[in-house]
């Protein structure tokens, strides 16, 4: 798994689509990463993320003959995941078997960063965002996507995406010390 990241090709997926079983191999390796990142990031613990990869990739496996291009699966793929995360979280909250005391342990940890603890400061402010604001948050700032992507993926309105990037990034900065106001400053939107 060390291995480094290489661009999966058009003809692998025309190859996979085929089922060429080696193609598809190289497919989920090309992407797992990202899945499990975004899972993670919205479920909180490595045991959901791992569990919701490989959900994703297997309803992938069963719709691959749907996906298109490289770009569409990417696009699939977050889309997916995304809505996987989102149905669990709200199961999760009608359930009311969120336990948040002894899975902090569990949660992930980005070795990149600088500030461990506001880090796990903007972590915790991540769980307190509903679910659909979650995902529009990971996909702007993990995905790098634009609100109009977003709104593609998420099949929301793009006045949607932008009223949860706005409201959920001053909640963040309310409840972050030393934050600054997004008044006039968020080039994001």
């Amino acid at each position: 798994m060390n291995e480094a990241v290489r661009q999966f090709t058009d003809h692998e997926l025309a190859l996979a689509r085929n089922g060429d079983a080696q193609a598809l191999t190289a497919l989920v390796l090309a992407h797992q990463r990202s899945v499990y990142s975004l899972a993670l990031r919205m479920l909180g613990t490595r045991d959901l993320a791992e569990d919701l990869a490989q959900d994703v990739f297997m309803q992938l496996n069963r719709n691959l003959k749907s996906i298109e291009s490289r770009e569409h699966l990417a696009f699939w793929l977050r889309k997916v995941t995304a809505f996987r995360a989102i149905d669990q979280l709200r199961q999760r909250a009608r359930l009311a078997t969120h336990l948040k005391s002894d899975t902090h342990a569990d949660h992930y940890n980005d070795a990149d960063t600088c500030d461990p603890l506001l880090q796990r400061h903007l972590k915790l402010l991540l769980e307190e965002l509903s679910p659909a604001a979650r995902a529009v948050v990971l996909l702007r700032y993990q995905e790098d996507l634009d609100p109009v992507d977003i709104a593609r993926t998420l099949e929301m309105p793009i006045n949607t995406v932008k009223s949860h990037l706005k409201r959920s990034l001053e909640f963040m900065r309310q409840k972050t010390p030393g934050a600054r106001s997004s008044r006039g400053e968020d080039e994001t939107l």
